[in-house]
């Protein structure tokens, strides 16, 4: 079992790819702020996860593994969120002005998403989308379902972070 250095710390995480639900202890350093660290770094490489439980979404049936370490190309990653009990600040000032929140659908891999954009009042949220050029876009309130798995219970976050790139949106 891998033993933590004295500079890192475990969170729990979960990590979404096109066909899977990955949760896991994500390892890190200590000073790390978890919920934006994709958008901070750029992350290339790979994610190293530990107590893991892998969902497979692949085939006729869902399929559970689990691993006491875990290791995940970040390249892969469409959706990334804090999970219970780990709780962090949002990533914008609630009492920023020209701002406001969108209702947003998401369909991101086998996951289907409601939750709310933050945008500015002078663009539409087509034109915020387009210009951005974030690899990493934040969605606030967010309910995660798979639509093809009833006995799933839906996942509930305050901020989930997603890859644009491979999600799409629905207003």
């Amino acid at each position: 079992m891998y033993m933590l250095t004295s500079d890192e710390k475990t969170t729990p995480v979960i990590v979404y790819s096109r066909t899977k639900l990955i949760h896991g202890n994500l390892v890190t350093k200590k000073e790390v702020r978890v919920n934006i660290w994709l958008r901070m770094r750029e992350m290339k490489g790979i994610i190293h996860l530990l107590d893991t439980e892998v969902s497979l979404f692949g085939g006729t049936a869902p399929k559970s593994l689990k691993y006491m370490e875990y290791f995940f190309p970040v390249e892969r990653i469409i959706g990334f969120q804090l999970a219970q009990p780990a709780a962090e600040p949002l990533d914008y000032i609630a009492k920023e002005g020209n701002r406001s929140m969108l209702d947003v659908d998401l369909i991101m891999g086998v996951f289907m998403i409601k939750g709310k954009a933050l945008i500015s009042t002078q663009t539409n949220f087509g034109a915020m989308i387009e210009r951005s050029e974030n690899n990493w876009f934040s969605v606030y309130d967010a309910t995660v379902e798979n639509p093809f798995l009833s006995q799933m219970p839906a996942i509930q976050t305050p901020m989930l972070l997603v890859n644009p790139a491979q999600v799409s949106f629905g207003l």
